[in-house]
């Protein structure tokens, strides 16, 4: 059989079909695949939607937490030339029903959990021209069983070629700030994202573990897809489990793993951290917010793990700058050099690329770039410009040995007094601070400055600070206006299923709690 361009599991099946693939653990027994019986469940799943009509250029939606099925779909639908469309399980199943109508897939895949959701989409009407499809005995209406497909051979399948420029998948930006846009990820973005990562990070015999969602660009394509390609296993979880997350490190010798900040603050608060065995781990990554670096100093002390750092976003490779470990403190709150064959610069609101160490926005240009977004030609052509920079909407700096360091994201900076004020950078110093767990900081309307800052703190377990001490002690460390003129203790903050805090929803909160209190 001839293997294509873009079928990478297949391909990886050719190469090493006896080498242990995927475990998904998030299953009620473990479920283990070599490559070979990966590549053949792929098969089964793409016959099946070719049956359905399902070929090159159509959309195949899937609704599910993270296990197998999301790669047997993404996968499957490499075979078959068809475009993968993960959903963001956190939607409103009416926000799930406008990209389906906007996006018009073939067919929607979806587990238990969403199948409520599915009939509520179901009995508007608007879904008759979708073929329902259910993962893990929860039918709704004439929908099929995914057992079934998985059931059937396909002796005589055939993969359907592709080209470099081929869309594989398409993956939503935020959907937290504003209308999800879908992200056209093309085989040429997937492949030069992989040799950056395997430049980067990423060796033969690698063990990753996957804790980020699988709809999302850190889920499907940071490690788990270019492990694949460089032969590697990944071990699945169902969602983020502090205590689950650091069991599986040690039970499956895992050598590779990847999170946001919140998840390792998680993780030293789980109760099986001080017996925790991480001692496989080559390096860990931190990415989505700067790492704070009392955080890196615990991970060394207390199990040995050593950081990298990055910055990646679905738009572009995902993997766009790698701190290395040996620089994690000399460098604490970098992002790190660009990796290989990306090309990035700071920018002015004129178009002017900026010094070192003068903020701008950070805009990317290189061939792991995404084709745009889909069906968006406008929402394409502003997020780049004439000469082919694309625009991050982050706002950042880079000093003159090429560290790149992100102050903060556009949207989420706030002027205060006729200044701008970076939540990042208080948060930073926040994080200082022993009885501090989690912070997040957000501009609020004030009558003399415009905005100023409101910090939320969640403390550590039997940490005891008042907001005056807090404040007190920002103001030892950062200028007047950028020092919080509040603070709010919370039990936890608002998070989006990648682990990233939600701001817009923190802000409404305490707008709404502030609306509350009574006028004089």
């Amino acid at each position: 059989m001839l293997i294509g361009l873009g079928d990478y599991l297949g391909r990886r099946a050719v190469y090493s079909p006896d080498a242990p693939g995927f475990v998904d653990a998030g299953k009620a027994e473990p479920l283990r695949l070599t490559f070979g019986e990966a590549d053949r469940r792929a098969v089964r799943v793409a016959a099946a939607l070719r049956r359905l009509g399902v070929s090159a250029g159509d959309r195949v939606a899937l609704l599910a937490r993270d296990g197998i099925e999301h790669l047997d779909c993404f996968f499957a639908c490499a075979k078959l030339g068809a475009l993968h469309m993960p959903l963001n399980w956190r939607l409103h199943w009416r926000e799930t029903l406008a990209i389906l109508n906007r996006l018009t897939p073939r067919a929607l895949l979806f587990g238990s959990d969403f199948a409520a959701a599915v009939a509520d989409m179901h009995a508007t009407g608007d879904l008759n021209a979708v073929k329902l499809v259910h993962l893990d005995g929860a039918p709704v209406a004439d929908s099929v069983a995914f057992a079934e497909w998985l059931a059937a051979p396909a002796p005589d399948f055939a993969p359907t070629p592709v080209q470099p420029e081929d869309i594989a998948a398409l993956i939503f930006t935020g959907g937290t700030t504003g209308t999800p846009k879908a992200a056209a990820i093309s085989h040429r973005q997937i492949a030069w994202n992989t040799l950056n990562t395997v430049i980067h990070d990423l060796r033969h015999g690698d063990r990753y573990l996957n804790v980020l969602p699988l709809f999302h660009t850190g889920g499907l394509f940071v490690y788990t897809v270019p492990l694949v390609l460089l032969g590697g296993m990944t071990v699945l979880m169902r969602q983020f489990d502090a205590v689950q997350t650091l069991d599986l490190i040690a039970r499956e010798r895992i050598t590779v793993f990847a999170g946001v900040p919140t998840m390792y603050q998680m993780m030293t608060a789980a109760p099986n951290w001080a017996a925790a065995d991480m001692s496989s781990l080559r390096f860990c990554t931190s990415g989505g917010a700067p790492l704070p670096l009392a955080l890196i100093e615990t991970y060394r002390a207390e199990k040995g793990v050593c950081f990298k750092q990055g910055f990646g976003m679905t738009e572009f490779g995902p993997g766009v700058f790698a701190l290395a470990p040996d620089d994690a403190e000399r460098k604490a709150g970098s992002i790190g050099r660009p990796n290989f064959f990306i090309e990035a610069a700071v920018m002015d609101d004129t178009g002017r690329l900026l010094p070192h160490n003068t903020a701008g926005e950070l805009v990317l240009r290189g061939p792991a770039g995404s084709s745009g977004y889909f069906g968006d030609e406008v929402a394409t052509a502003a997020s780049r410009d004439a000469d082919g920079w694309f625009h991050t909407g982050d706002v950042a700096r880079y000093d003159p040995e090429g560290f790149f360091f992100i102050v903060d994201r556009k949207k989420d900076m706030f002027i205060s007094g006729g200044e701008n004020v970076y939540p990042a950078e208080i948060e930073q110093a926040l994080y200082a601070h022993p009885a501090v767990a989690m912070c997040a900081v957000v501009g609020v309307p004030d009558p003399k400055w415009g905005e100023v800052g409101a910090a939320c703190v969640v403390l550590k377990p039997g940490a005891t600070v008042t907001e005056a001490e807090l404040i007190a002690f920002l103001r030892e460390r950062l200028a007047g206006y950028k020092t919080p003129k509040s603070v709010h203790f919370v039990d936890a903050l608002p998070m989006s299923a990648a682990g990233k805090i939600l701001k817009r929803d923190l802000r409404a909160m305490l707008l709404a709690h502030s609306s509350d209190k009574p006028t004089a």
